[in-house]
Formats: C-alpha cells, structure tokens, sequence
C-alpha cells in the first residue's frame, strides 16, 4: 500500500444528493498509483486518473450518494498494485479516425495547422469531432473553427454510442436508441464556447494550431480536450493558449466545463450560452448566469418527419460571470476568467425521448433548472487528511 487518505464528503442542503463528485488531488507519496480502495460507506464508484498527462496517476475522482445534510468519512487506501476496479462502467469518451473502410480506428488525440481547412479537418474525423458520453446523452465538440457542442439523447439510460456513432439508423431507433437531437445552426448550441468580438459570439478563426484528444474515459468520468495554440481573437489581440475541458460524470445529467486561457486578461469578456430552439422557442437568461430553452426542431433536414422536443439549460457561476444578454438565437452568458485564467460552467439538457426525463413540457424544465442551479451553489465539502 503506498498511502491511506480519510476523506470527508458533507452535503450542506437539506436536500439528498445522488451521484456526487468528489475530486481528491493525490499527494506526491500517492501519484501513480493504480488501485484503490474505499471504505466507510457502501457503492463508492472510483477511479484514479493522469490528468497532467506525465504518465502517473494524479487524482481520484469518486461518486458518492448523500442524504440531507450527511456528512460521510471515507478511508481510501491507494496502491501500486493493480487490482480489478468494481465499479459500473457509466461514461465514455473517444476520438475516432474517418476511415474509408468503415473502421474508423480509436486515436488518443490529433492536432493540426491553424492554416487547415476547416471542412477538411471535420470530415477527417468520425464524427467531426471528440465524443463524450454519460448514461442519458453524449455529446460531441466539432473539429473545426466553431467547435461547437452538438448533443446526443437517448431513450434509455445506457452507453450506446459505440453502436450508433452519432448517426443512428432507422432500424436502431426502432430498438430503442437515442440519436442526434439538435440543429444548431449560427447559434452557441448548448454551452459551446466562443469569443466576443463587436459585440457579438466569435468563432475561434485565427490559431497557430488546434486540436482534440481523450484526457481520460473510464467507468467514474470521462474528459476530453480541445486545444487552441496562439489564439488572436480580434485583429491586433495578442495571441494566447487555451484548453477547453468538458467532463460527463456517471449517472448525471450535465457536462462540466473548465476553460484555461494564457496569458490570461482579466478584461477580456467571452461568450457561452444556449441556443433558441428552432420552433416554438421557450426561454430565458437570469443575471444570476441561469439560462434556459424549450423547444422542437428537426435535427436532420434530411428527414424531415423526424422532430425531437428537446430542454437546454446552463449555469455560471458568480466567479465567471460577466454579463447576460439574448439575441436573435441564443440566450448567451458573457464571461470573464478568474485570477487563475480559468472560466467555468456547467451545461445540461434532456428530451422528451428520454423515458426519464425530469421535465415534460417547459414549465417543469425551467423549474428543474432552478433546483439544478441551486445544487451547484452549494456544493458539497470536501476534507482530505493522509
């Protein structure tokens, strides 16, 4: 055994939580470690991860479940012995290769030229881009200088994207699987991140280089990467670095996203938000950073007799947030980084597809984000002692 951590989760809501993140950074005795194991409370999922990507373990990301205002002690023993992980397999990430045999081979990341054309880089992927998937949806972040959010949602909680890859057929729809949900046109789609330039939501045009890969994808969490070297936002900008992580937890709902930027200027405003959706559009954006949309729209205008009712929801947090505003088709969130150069925010949907969906129509969904966004102020506490 190479170190024992006591790690202390406390719920601050009167209010039971399920499916709880809890991130532990490893001491320096602990980094590569490759097993672990949890006691104090019973169905702690977990799993150790290299976030810094050095070749060693750095973190232990686990679920915890959690009744109103309980506070758990849980003692982690961590090992450089392998042992089997008994944890339910719940998310998934991969980048996959556009192959013209059909067998479009798992890559861990690619990168290219800021001069690549776009439509060549989209089509270089299957997919267009990295996907990311939970037990109720997947998403996936295109390849190109939009790098929009696409979204994915299912009628049955399940991994299912290895099957379907995003372009579900008629005969696995009628089994039962989900499918692509959303058109997302001009618009910032569901969270997907974007400059702010005269006023309006920019694409990421101007790079030196840009590019995806799979950070981690196991049974607890899955995160991928998009890379954005020597970034000029505006003519005369000056050029900066930046990653965009989104995480899908097991057993949740929502896609958290961490943008790093450097050098970062605390003055410089950037832009997320929901779309509009397309048809009989519902919304709204609070100053508190609440946005929220209900609608239908045809995601595929190849078939056309395929319409999808669909919730889109995303919360900033107060450290972020700059401003809120709309437009002719989104409901948008300015940003600002922290100190740190960081900007963070969380994303979540569902569809009326979804046979768990926690919303039928919009007065529900739009009730379902309040609760949402109350949980994620009050996080829960955690304490690590070695």
């Amino acid at each position: 055994m190479l170190l024992s951590l006591t790690v202390t989760v406390s719920n601050p809501v009167s209010t039971p939580r399920q499916d709880v993140p809890v991130v532990v950074e490893l001491p320096a005795k602990a980094r590569g470690a490759v097993s672990a194991t949890v006691s104090g409370k019973p169905g702690v999922a977990w799993q150790l991860d290299d976030m810094d990507r050095d070749g060693l373990s750095d973190e232990l990301a686990m679920l915890v479940d959690l009744k109103p205002n309980e506070t758990v002690t849980l003692r982690v023993n961590l090992s450089d012995k392998d042992a089997p992980n008994p944890s339910e397999v719940r998310t998934e990430a991969y980048l996959k290769l556009h192959d013209k045999n059909q067998k479009h081979p798992r890559i861990q990341a690619i990168a290219y030229p800021g001069d690549a054309d776009n439509r060549q880089m989209y089509n270089s992927i299957y997919g267009h881009g990295a996907v990311l998937e939970g037990l109720y949806s997947a998403i996936r972040v295109y390849l190109d200088n939009r790098q929009s959010v696409d979204l994915y949602a299912k009628h049955t909680p399940q991994l299912e994207l290895e099957t379907t890859g995003f372009y579900t057929t008629v005969d696995q729809m009628e089994k039962g699987y989900g499918r692509d949900i959303l058109w997302a046109g001009t618009s910032v789609a569901l969270g997907s991140f974007r400059g702010w330039t005269d006023g309006a939501p920019s694409t990421i045009d101007s790079v030196d280089t840009r590019g995806q890969s799979v950070v981690t994808t196991g049974p607890v969490r899955s995160v991928i990467e998009v890379t954005d070297r020597g970034w000029v936002m505006k003519p005369g900008a000056k050029p900066v670095d930046m990653t965009q992580r989104y995480t899908v937890w097991g057993g949740r709902r929502d896609y958290e996203v961490d943008i790093a930027i450097t050098p970062s200027d605390p003055s410089q405003v950037y832009c997320t938000g929901v779309q509009k959706v397309m048809e009989d559009n519902e919304g709204f954006v609070k100053p508190d950073g609440l946005a929220g949309s209900w609608g239908w729209n045809i995601p595929d205008k190849g078939k056309k007799e395929l319409t999808d009712t669909l919730g889109l929801g995303i919360y900033v947090a107060p450290a972020y947030l700059h401003s809120t505003r709309e437009d002719d088709v989104n409901y948008l969130t300015l940003l600002k980084p922290d100190s740190k150069g960081h900007i963070r925010y969380t994303f979540t949907s569902t569809a009326l597809r979804d046979k768990t969906t926690p919303a039928r129509n919009a007065k529900e969904w739009f009730g379902y984000l309040e609760e949402w966004r109350r949980l994620l102020a009050n996080p829960v506490k955690v304490s690590v002692k070695k």
